[in-house]
């Protein structure tokens, strides 16, 4: 069982690489984890915004399997607690797929055709982030739950 991350296009703050890097190194240590990067779109300003989330669409669907599993970062997915996520994620991991791809679109989300294709949908808050900070919150959320999981001690109820 592997778990891919795929962003759209490169994070730029340090705070969140540092953070990204640090936890994607501890989930390592639980099972093999990977962050895929599509470029940004460059001179996108004038660009209207359906032509851009088409774009990216082309550009994520190239790193689908058949097989994956792919769940979108999207505000209108499914909510969960740490503990209920880490219930999700044991449940997903366990079927007979081989990849979960979780995915975080560009700044206005996914073109329909991304829709289509992913088997859901979570959210991580009703608050609005930074597709840049959504990187870090997912990652130490993925981590935690691996924790969670493994009964050990970073996660406090």
């Amino acid at each position: 069982m592997k778990i891919q991350l795929i962003v759209v296009g490169k994070t730029r703050q340090d705070f969140v690489l540092s953070g990204v890097s640090e936890f994607s190194k501890r989930i390592g240590h639980y099972l093999p984890f990977e962050i895929i990067v599509v470029p940004d779109i460059k001179n996108s300003k004038n660009m209207p915004v359906e032509q851009q989330k088409e774009w990216e669409a082309e550009r994520l669907l190239k790193h689908f399997h058949p097989n994956d599993h792919v769940i979108l970062l999207d505000e209108n997915g499914k909510e969960y607690s740490s503990v209920q996520f880490a219930a999700f994620l044991e449940k997903t991991t366990a079927s007979a797929v081989k990849n979960t791809v979780f995915v975080i679109g560009g700044a206005y989300g996914f073109a329909p055709s991304v829709y289509a294709r992913a088997q859901e949908k979570i959210a991580l808050s009703q608050m609005t982030f930074s597709h840049q900070l959504v990187r870090l919150i997912f990652v130490e959320q993925l981590y935690r739950a691996l924790t969670i999981l493994n009964n050990e001690p970073y996660h406090h109820e």
